[in-house]
């Protein structure tokens, strides 16, 4: 059965108001990215505990680690950002969470002496980026939990072409997919059927929001990613993950979205109506 999820930051900032959202949605789940304007990754050991009480308290489980790693230049210290790494290993054993959400590293638009119009172009990155993927899987692989590639704006693995790449050259087990429709419609892929029929070997965990052809984010449904037609493939070929929201309907930026409790509940409620609209139990 699948379950539902969110990324709770983006209905407050507040833990309790977080909860009170989620309960009023039945939702079990959250992805866990932020609390208290903070991200995951720099939470206190004693926030951490008192994060943990409390979603136990209210029966709500963390589905994913929603990290920021790998959301840094390509060209910046890997060594530093394998110590925020480990932090977010430490924080799926502390949430009892097998999932690690990551990135693929940002490849330079430009470089010093050369015009802002120059791209560079991310082919010229493919080694370093596999270099570092390849040591957070050894390090994820040794701790026993699972990284999850999304597919966003910017990143190295953007495109379906560079994620397919990305999972196949890594090819291990604790290396799996995100798909993200929303990220694929703002690079000019075509989520649905293209992407999700390239990543579906890969395929682990499912971020719900859409977008219009322009790129701006609407709930899902309402945009381009044919959300019905997927959620229907999605049950045919067996998927029981996670369909995790991340509406961004109000803010869309570079380390989180915001979409505020009205807006959330209207994009979890669309997601929900579509579930049973098709007779997909979920939990």
């Amino acid at each position: 059965m699948i379950r539902l999820s969110a990324f709770a930051d983006e209905i407050s900032p507040d833990l309790d108001e977080q909860i009170a959202a989620l309960s009023s949605e039945h939702i079990h789940f959250l992805d866990l990215r932020g609390v208290w304007n903070t991200n995951v990754l720099d939470l206190t050991d004693q926030q951490v505990a008192r994060i943990k009480e409390t979603l136990d308290a209210h029966g709500i489980g963390v589905a994913a680690i929603g990290s920021p790693t790998g959301k840094v230049p390509i060209d910046s210290s890997f060594d530093e950002h394998l110590h925020r790494f480990e932090r977010a290993i430490t924080l799926a054993r502390a949430f009892q969470t097998p999932y690690i959400r990551i990135f693929s590293f940002y490849p330079p638009t430009a470089k010093e002496g050369r015009d802002d119009s120059s791209t560079v172009n991310p082919a010229e990155y493919r080694d370093e980026v596999l270099r570092r993927l390849r040591e957070m899987i050894a390090r994820a692989r040794a701790a026993g939990v699972f990284l999850l590639h999304e597919n966003e704006k910017d990143i190295y693995g953007d495109t379906i072409a560079r994620c397919v790449d990305l999972l196949q050259s890594c090819d291990d087990a604790h290396f799996q997919a995100i798909l993200d429709p929303a990220n694929f419609i703002q690079v000019g892929q075509t989520p649905y059927p293209d992407a999700y029929e390239a990543i579906r070997p890969w395929l682990r965990y499912v971020h719900v929001k859409d977008a219009r052809p322009d790129g701006s984010v609407v709930v899902a449904g309402e945009g381009v990613s044919h959300w019905p037609e997927l959620l229907q493939r999605l049950r045919a070929d067996g998927y029981d993950g996670f369909l995790s929201l991340e509406p961004h309907l109000a803010l869309a930026g570079q380390y989180q979205g915001f979409s505020g409790p009205d807006r959330f509940r209207r994009a979890s409620q669309a997601l929900q109506q579509m579930l049973q609209a098709m007779g997909w139990e979920y939990a």
